[in-house]
């Protein structure tokens, strides 16, 4: 399980939910908004702290200016992040090759380096309107493959498409899933591919992202144990591949 740790209205504030629930979950989602407000320094906080840091910044521009912010990713001894499929297969190859240079040059493990497919806020109306001619789910088994051809570890992807994805790109390949949610989303909840943690697990997703179902639950503790739960029970009515 990924919190995403797009809280709070300073570092100090977002330190608090890392301290609460790093016995709880397995790593810490840092986005654009944390990322934005706080800067590098509660990467290094949260790693500090015994936490790792998926660093979700979607990554998508030039080749050369994606494997160079790459490398400061990894030189922050984040666990994970992500690039946009979309930047193509030169620029995937590109950041791969650079990390796994500088990995070796500093001594450290290579961070899983995941490519993002379609995003769970857009369904098939989105993907049509943006000029691609196949679903969303189609969509991203294709970026999917585009992935793995260019050596990532894996995929940011709706749940949904986890079982298509698997199919094409086999066991081995990592499967990150956000857009979870204990129930139907609400009104005005802007993801719109979303599925449970039990089902998502069931469907074979590797890792879950969870933010709103624990930051808005009256005990996040006890939300964060009951989605563990949930992620066991997935676990044991796992789709076989």
């Amino acid at each position: 399980m990924i919190f995403a740790l797009d809280v709070g209205g300073d570092a100090g504030e977002a330190l608090k939910w890392v301290d609460l629930l790093k016995d709880h979950v397995g790593m810490f989602k840092i986005g654009k908004e944390a990322f934005t407000s706080f800067g590098p320094q509660l990467v290094r906080e949260v790693v500090t702290r015994g936490g790792d840091v998926f660093l979700d910044l979607k990554f998508h521009d030039i080749p050369n200016t994606v494997a160079r912010a790459a490398e400061g990713a990894l030189r922050l001894n984040v666990s994970m992040f992500n690039i946009h499929a979309l930047g193509g297969a030169r620029m995937m190859e590109d950041t791969v090759k650079a990390v796994e240079v500088l990995s070796r040059q500093l001594g450290r493990p290579m961070p899983m380096i995941l490519a993002v497919t379609v995003l769970t806020s857009l369904d098939d109306g989105d993907v049509e309107r943006l000029g691609f001619h196949v679903s969303a789910s189609e969509l991203a088994v294709h970026l999917a493959r585009l992935a793995r051809d260019a050596g990532m570890t894996g995929v940011v992807a709706s749940a949904r498409e986890v079982g298509p994805i698997r199919d094409a790109c086999g066991d081995d390949f990592v499967i990150v899933t956000p857009g979870i949610r204990l129930a139907a989303p609400a009104e005005g909840d802007d993801q719109k591919r979303v599925l449970t943690p039990r089902e998502a697990l069931r469907m074979g997703a590797d890792y879950i992202v969870v933010g709103r179902p624990i930051r808005m639950a009256d005990d996040p503790v006890a939300a964060a144990r009951m989605i563990s739960e949930e992620i066991a029970e997935g676990i044991a009515l796992k789709t076989p591949s």
